[in-house]
């Protein structure tokens, strides 16, 4: 299997106003193709691998050869992570969670606005690059957390609902150094249908 870019569910100028044009096409077609394309080169002289999903080899790293093992930690991950981000924004779809998965946010966090709260406040705490994240545990449990570069929570047995990148390349040009700014307009985009989603399977 050589792993493949996803299409965007949006044309280039499709997050717009909240992230701009030339930044999404910079971030997906140069940031995403890149790991990408490292993560496959890694991967082609292991063949034993090739039916893998890039969820499994996440969640296994340890089984990979140890000489390919970082290199598709960052380059995977960093696949992965975006597959995730581009996929759950969209200026369509639900702007607010709902049903069982609204439930489960409010006995956890309290309400809606103290988890959009938590997030921003983790992805501002996240020192450098990487992302904040709202993840379930294997109990059933939400997480807010912050991962670091392109780790993954899949290598940490934790199962992904929402992503926010915070690396500069994903705000800059738009927001330069106002990470916050770019936080907080973000929940404009965010499309609850896929987190649903995420949730229920």
């Amino acid at each position: 299997m050589v792993f493949e870019l996803p299409k965007l569910p949006y044309t280039f100028d499709g997050l717009e106003p909240h992230i701009d044009t030339r930044t999404v096409e910079i971030h997906y077609t140069k940031h995403h193709a890149t790991y990408l394309a490292n993560c496959n080169k890694a991967l082609e002289a292991h063949p034993q691998f090739s039916e893998k999903s890039i969820e499994w080899i996440l969640s296994n790293l340890d089984q990979l050869p140890e000489e390919i093992r970082t290199v598709v930690k960052n380059n995977g991950g960093g696949f992965y992570n975006h597959n995730l981000y581009w996929e759950n924004m969209n200026l369509s779809g639900a702007k607010e969670p709902t049903g069982t998965l609204l439930s489960k946010i409010e006995s956890t966090f309290g309400s809606f606005t103290n988890l959009k709260a938590e997030m921003e406040k983790t992805g501002l705490g996240r020192l450098g690059s990487g992302y904040s994240w709202l993840c379930q545990k294997k109990d059933g449990t939400l997480v807010v957390l912050a991962t670091l570069n392109q780790d993954c929570p899949l290598s940490d047995d934790l199962k992904p609902l929402l992503v926010v990148d915070v690396w500069e390349h994903a705000y800059y040009l738009k927001y330069q150094n106002r990470r916050a700014e770019y936080l907080n307009s973000w929940w404009n985009i965010v499309n609850w249908d896929v987190v649903q989603n995420r949730f229920n399977k």
